[in-house]
């Protein structure tokens, strides 16, 4: 089972190397973890923040917050060969100040 604060905790770890935080507005909330996927969302219609560790973390927990009930945070990596695999799951969609869950493995 996994808490929220625990989520969180990967949110933070993920922060510390992040390059930029990026929100559709909606509840789309991506950390973008290296240079091409930050350059990505400098070119997209994303909302964005860069700065230090502490700083993209305060955005993301305000994003959060804002967001609509579909909301979730991932970070994303360059992965050339296959795209969707540099997507991970830092907060899950569905996830609540006050449940805990199981994490589904495909």
């Amino acid at each position: 089972m996994t808490t929220i604060t625990e989520y969180w905790e990967r949110v933070e770890d993920a922060a510390q190397d992040a390059h930029l935080a990026a929100w559709d507005t909606c509840h789309k909330i991506y950390l973008a973890l290296d240079e091409t996927e930050a350059e990505w969302f400098r070119t997209s219609d994303y909302t964005l923040v860069e700065g230090a560790p502490e700083v993209l973390l305060a955005t993301l927990r305000k994003w959060y917050e804002e967001s609509c009930w579909l909301r979730f945070i991932s970070g994303v990596r360059h992965n050339p060969t296959n795209p969707n695999a540099g997507f991970v799951d830092l907060i899950p969609q569905g996830a609540e100040e006050d449940d805990e869950y199981d994490e589904y493995e495909a």
